[in-house]
C-alpha cells in the first residue's frame, strides 16, 4: 500500500513576507488564508474608519461646546456685583470680590470726611480731590480696589497715620479717601466701576 506523500509547504498567494501554510492531506493540515499583508490592510481600515468617525463626533460638539461659553464681550466685561450697604456701620471697611480683585467698602463718618476735604490736594503726591473719589450725594461710601498701587500687595485697612490703608511690603501710606500720602507707590487706590441702583445698595461692575 503507498503511503501518503509527506505534506508540502505552500507560499500563499498576495504574500509579501513568504508566509507558508500546509497542504491539506497530512499532520497540521489547518490551513491559515489570510495573509500577513491582509491583516495590516483590514486593520488600517479599521482604525481609519474609527479615526474619521471621532474626528466627524469631535467637529460636531464644537458648535454645541462654542454656544455654551459667555461671549467675549461678557469675559472682558466680567459679571456684575450687587452689595447691600445697609449692614455696613459708619466708620467700618468691608472686602468684597470682584473680577478675583480685592474691593474695600468704606462707610465713612462726617469727621473722616471732613478730614479728607481740609487737605491741599496739591501737596499730594497723586493730587485728586475727595469729592472727585466718591459719587455725588454718596459723599460718605468710598469703594476703592484694594491693591497697593506700588507691587500689588494689600493693603491694610486702618492703618497708618493718616487712619486708611497701610502697605506692610514697602510703606506705601494713605488716607481715608483712598490717596497715596507717603511711601513709594505712584498712584491713589484705584476705584472700580460702579453705581448706586439704590441709597443702599451698589452694583460694582
Amino acid at each position: 500500500m503507498r503511503s501518503a506523500p509527506p505534506p508540502r509547504d505552500l507560499k500563499v498567494p498576495g504574500s509579501s513576507r513568504g508566509r507558508m501554510i500546509r497542504e491539506p492531506g497530512g499532520e497540521g493540515s489547518d490551513v491559515t488564508t489570510v495573509s500577513s499583508a491582509e491583516h495590516t490592510r483590514r486593520d488600517f481600515l479599521y482604525i481609519a474608519t474609527g479615526a474619521v468617525g471621532a474626528v466627524g463626533a469631535a467637529a460636531a460638539l464644537v458648535p454645541l461646546i462654542a454656544q455654551m461659553n459667555p461671549d467675549a464681550s461678557t469675559i472682558a466685561a466680567g459679571a456684575p456685583v450687587e452689595i447691600d450697604l445697609a449692614p455696613v456701620a459708619d466708620g467700618q471697611i468691608i472686602k468684597v470680590f470682584w473680577r478675583s480683585k480685592p474691593i474695600f467698602i468704606f462707610h465713612r463718618t462726617a469727621k473722616e470726611i471732613e478730614e479728607a476735604r481740609k487737605v491741599d490736594v496739591a501737596s499730594l503726591p497723586d493730587p485728586e480731590p475727595d469729592s472727585d473719589r466718591v459719587k455725588q450725594g454718596h459723599d460718605q461710601w468710598l469703594i476703592v480696589i484694594g491693591i497697593c498701587t506700588h507691587l500689588g500687595c494689600i493693603p491694610i485697612a486702618r492703618q497708618g497715620e493718616y487712619d486708611g490703608w497701610f502697605c506692610p511690603c514697602h510703606g506705601s501710606v494713605y488716607d481715608t479717601a483712598g490717596r497715596i500720602r507717603k511711601g513709594p507707590a505712584p498712584k491713589n487706590l484705584a476705584l472700580p466701576p460702579y453705581t448706586f441702583v439704590s441709597d443702599s445698595k451698589i452694583r460694582i461692575g
